[in-house]
């Protein structure tokens, strides 16, 4: 074997700094002008590599600081292998691979072409690590995108954490860093060493990584799924029907703490038949990506790509979503694209710059939560994001996205004062790219991925956050493209009102009755979510005044209203059986409060009896969900019984047909209350009572089939007289 040339100085120390953009033109096998095959690996540590060809079994010589190189006596590059030998010279451990720096790139020139541009809509299958067969060699190819980086290298377990050994090639102007790595595989745990501009170093997890190592742990996972889906009857029909005309009734979760300790493939075997027996249609899951801190509740994520391996592997979560779909249950998922924590192995200033975030700091720091805000305007980071949602919906076969914080997106002057903002271009506080970016997720989520329906947790009045994208508003905007939005102001007036004493209430009838002034201005969700019973805030029951009696009175009529108000419903966990003590992350729902051994457990047990009748009652009667974003399904009966806390609604189906809705939200027993009625039905029937016995009510209830008096009442031709049960809900339909 002859000796090669020397490598220039220059490009050996490029190469040993892991600043070289194109290591494959020193590495591996290159032809000489005047004849041979020059052949020049680094491998640190070793004290002897062996090529093997064809013919061929001859040492390479060293040239130092882990390189090893030789001319072979070939008129081409011969398919070789390499032997190294690690640790004792005279009892070497030898091991035979391919060489990396032999392969071509993996990924073709329009993959690149739409990173690029930020328009490649299932992103993660060029970037990350994808398990492959490379030129008939198995391995992975590791891409990731750092345009600013001097250089990149990939490191792992498979090299013993020595980011000397693969340095990584530029893919042109793209940004992208590309290398194949033979034998690599399922399971190995890898990391980016990336050079910044300034020469300094900094081990990054892949910010495209589908697999992570549980926190506090921080490297990523090369995974590959070959996961047997199940659901093809759910996914077959989850487009037939519009989520705006379908009843919708969600169960909020926190997976990590529902049952504490439970992995996905164990919450399969108890979440879907729980939320079934209750009756929701879906489950809000919240944040699942991965994330460092698990008192963030998965709301600060540094692996967006990754559920959380906190409770198993992808193929895990994917086993859950699948056993949700088998039980007739969609599966919601909460969507954090509107900032990111600083922590320095993750995606703040990821190559040495500021890249995922703004340039200028007054638009990247997040004030509120000492995070980072995304750069909207910057194509890559927009098709990294936009990719994201289609990547939950397609990979993990996603029902809808819940967007966290859209507000603090829409605003530049969102929690900033005077002169820590910038005007847009046209002077205004309208973040003219977070807009953007929220239309063409909107848009490309529902173009590729049919039912599926996104919600917006929208907590001003930002005008049509639920509009098509391609209408344009008062605000000069085409509309965000969502299919639902929260309806805070809702849940804010609602709670105040039942916050105060009943004998005060008739001083704040208003804030219940003030939401159908603007019921129709969106397509709203009514949202009882962790949000409201965190951070001091107590329990849905711990709002409620009186003594324990009322309390639970209350809470039973306050969901019954819920229920029956337009707009979908969501009511998070613990608050389905009226958990009196404030959600914890660590401790989850006190579910022995229902346990038989539990004194009090029929009290709890009646307010889950009556969320699981709700949702029985509210899905076998299309009136209550068939027009919510319909005027005309809506018609008040009593809106201005001040005096008597009395509130009264008809809602009706796509063919009129009525449920009627009544709420005494007085601890007076109200009897011979005449309220107006259609006048065609002959009689109607109570269907839902909150305060029924078997609810732990007072038993008030009404029976028999009530017949209308020909006395017209509010304004109808027709009237009925029942009785109204103290702090109670009651519903009735025509027989």
């Amino acid at each position: 074997m002859l000796r090669a040339a020397p490598l220039d100085p220059g490009e050996r120390r490029r190469l040993l700094d892991g600043a070289h953009h194109d290591p494959h033109s020193l590495l591996g096998a290159h032809p000489l002008p005047e004849g041979g095959v020059v052949l020049r690996v680094l491998r640190p540590y070793a004290h002897g590599v062996t090529v093997v060809a064809a013919g061929i079994r001859a040492g390479l010589h060293s040239e130092g600081d882990g390189f090893f190189a030789g001319v072979l006596p070939c008129d081409a590059v011969p398919e070789y292998r390499l032997r190294v030998a690690y640790g004792d010279p005279d009892a070497p451990e030898v091991l035979e691979q391919h060489d990396p720096y032999r392969f071509l790139p993996t990924l073709g020139e329009f993959d690149l072409h739409l990173i690029h541009e930020g328009r490649h809509e299932q992103l993660w299958h060029a970037l990350g690590a994808h398990p492959m067969t490379h030129q008939g060699v198995t391995g992975t190819r590791f891409a990731v995108w750092a345009p600013n980086a001097r250089g990149v290298r990939v490191t792992g377990d498979f090299c013993g954490w020595n980011s000397t050994c693969h340095p990584m090639r530029s893919l042109g102007s793209t940004g992208v860093w590309e290398l194949f790595l033979p034998g690599v595989g399922d399971g190995a745990l890898y990391k980016f060493d990336i050079t910044a501009p300034d020469g300094s170093h900094s081990l990054r997890a892949d910010p495209m990584a589908r697999r992570t190592e549980v926190p506090p742990a921080t490297a990523s996972v090369v995974t590959s799924s070959a996961y047997p889906w199940e659901d093809e009857e759910w996914m077959r029909r989850r487009a037939e029907r519009r989520v705006h005309e379908a009843p919708f009734s969600v169960y909020e979760v926190h997976l990590g703490s529902w049952r504490p300790g439970l992995s996905y493939r164990q919450l399969a075997e108890q979440l879907p038949a729980y939320v079934r027996e209750l009756g929701f249609t879906h489950v809000e899951l919240m944040p699942v990506a991965e994330h460092p801190f698990g008192g963030s509740w998965g709301y600060q994520v540094t692996s967006y790509y990754a559920p959380t391996a906190r409770l198993g592997t992808p193929d895990d979560f994917r086993f859950l979503v699948d056993a949700l779909h088998r039980e007739g249950i969609g599966v919601l998922l909460d969507w954090v694209p509107a900032h990111f924590p600083k922590d320095e192995w993750a995606l703040a200033r990821f190559d040495g710059t500021p890249l995922y975030e703004p340039a200028d700091p007054r638009r990247a720091e997040h004030p509120d939560w000492g995070t980072l805000t995304f750069d909207y305007g910057r194509p890559e980071v927009r098709n990294f994001l936009v990719a994201n949602a289609v990547y939950w919906c397609e990979e993990f076969h996603i029902d809808g996205l819940r967007v966290d914080a859209v507000a603090s997106m829409l605003y530049l002057d969102y929690s900033r004062e005077g002169g820590d903002w910038v005007p847009n271009q046209y002077g205004g506080r309208e973040n003219l790219d977070a807009v953007a970016f929220l239309q063409e997720t909107n848009a490309t989520v529902h173009r590729r991925c049919p039912g599926v329906v996104t919600v917006a947790e929208e907590s001003t009045a930002w005008d049509g956050v639920t509009r098509p994208t391609h209408r344009t508003g008062p605000n000069g905007l085409g509309g965000l493209g969502f299919g639902l939005k929260w309806n805070m102001g809702w849940m804010h007036d609602s709670l105040g009102y039942m916050a105060n004493d009943p004998v005060h209430r008739r001083f704040h009838h208003h804030e219940m009755t003030f939401s159908m002034v603007y019921a129709y201005s969106e397509n709203y969700v009514l949202p009882i979510s962790h949000d409201e019973v965190v951070h001091g805030k107590g329990s849905l029951v711990g709002k409620m005044p009186g003594d324990w009696w009322q309390q639970r009175a209350n809470h039973r009529a306050y969901l019954g209203y819920m229920w029956a108000h337009p707009g979908k419903q969501l009511l998070f966990m613990g608050q389905e059986f009226a958990q009196g003590a404030e959600w914890s992350e660590v401790r989850g729902p006190e579910w022995w409060l229902t346990d038989e051994t539990y004194t009090a457990a029929d009290d709890h047990r009646g307010i889950r009896d009556l969320v699981r009748d709700l949702n029985q009652v509210y899905v076998a009667e299309p009136a209550l969900w068939e027009r919510d974003t319909d005027p005309a399904g809506f018609s008040w009966v009593e809106g201005d019984a001040a005096e008597d806390n009395v509130f009264a609604f008809l809602r009706l189906d796509a063919g009129g047909s009525p449920v009627l809705c009544a709420a005494n939200f007085s601890p007076v027993v109200r009897r011979d209350y005449r309220l107006g009625v259609p006048s065609e039905p002959t009689g109607w029937q109570e269907i839902l009572n909150t305060d029924a016995a078997g609810y732990g009510g007072s038993g008030v209830t009404n029976p028999d089939t009530l017949k209308p008096d020909p006395i017209p009442w509010q304004g109808r031709r027709a009237s009925i007289t029942l009785t109204l049960p103290p702090l109670a809900v009651v519903w009735l339909r025509p027989v």
